[in-house]
This record gives C-alpha cells, structure tokens and sequence, in this order.
C-alpha cells in the first residue's frame, strides 16, 4: 500500500505523535487559503508522489521552474507561485526514473527551524519478509548518501 507524506502525517497524529501542521491541495487555487490557515512566516510547499528524492528532484518542464518538489516559501505569495509551478508538472527523481510522475496533489505545511535531521523507517524486507526498522542520526534528505559513504550510521533491526 503506497500514503502520501500527508496521509502519513495524519495517522501519526491521530495517535498523537508530534507533527507539523499542514494542508493537503488539489488545486493551485487553494494554496492562499491553505497558507493563510497555517499562518506562516515559513511554510514548505511539497509534492505529494509515491517516491523519494522529491526534494532533490527536478522537474521536466521549464514553466515549472529550477526548483525541487520540495519548496520553501516566505510569503503567501511564494507558497501562490510554487503551487502553480508544481502541480501538473512531472516530478523526476532518483527512485522515478526519466519518466517521472506528474504531481496532482501538495503537502503544503508549516515551517520550522531544523536543528538536527533523523531518519526512521519502516519497510518490508523482501529477502527476509519482515517488518525492519531502519534508523541513523545521520538522516533526513540525504539518507542515500549517508547509505553509500557511511553505511555504518545507518542501524537496521
């Protein structure tokens, strides 16, 4: 079963665990209101695709801009621009290939100030089929660097 980051989010905080304040948009015309909800002075305009590396990603089309699927903004109007920028247009990351996947949905969510990245996840190992946890204090959006270079940051158990 593929969740977006947003449907993630929203488990997590249905069972209380801390999580930015966010708004899942459809439309680029409903970016201002979303911003406007979340009051700012920072929000983190995201693409919501079933893969990783939406940060470092790039875009196909040039009416899309230079930028990731991954955007912060300091103004409604910045938060305005990237959503149009982005939805419609076809993400491409390491883990899409050159075909990549158009974005249709945003994860637009309140800014915060990062002191120290983490990296948790759970998957299924299909060599073993069990559920394994995968954690380093070396993480957050460059984990696959970490993996290639510092493999012995990264715990698994």
């Amino acid at each position: 079963m593929n969740i977006h980051e947003y449907q993630g989010k929203a488990v997590l905080k249905s069972i209380g665990a801390p999580v930015s304040e966010g708004v899942a948009i459809f439309r680029a015309e409903d970016a201002e209101a979303a911003a406007k909800k979340l009051g700012g002075p920072l929000w983190v305009v995201k693409s919501q695709i079933h893969a990783g590396g939406r940060g470092k990603g790039h875009f196909k089309e040039p009416e899309a801009g230079e930028k990731g699927g991954v955007r912060l903004a300091w103004s409604i109007k910045e938060v305005v621009e990237n959503a149009r920028e982005m939805l419609g247009h076809t993400l491409v990351t390491h883990q899409t290939g050159p075909v990549g996947k158009v974005v249709n949905r945003l994860y637009i969510e309140d800014g915060s100030d990062i002191e120290k990245e983490f990296y948790l996840s759970l998957l299924i190992d299909r060599e073993t089929s069990r559920v394994s946890f995968v954690a380093s204090t070396e993480g957050g959006m460059y984990i696959e660097d970490v993996a290639h270079e510092t493999p012995e940051k990264i715990i698994t158990f």
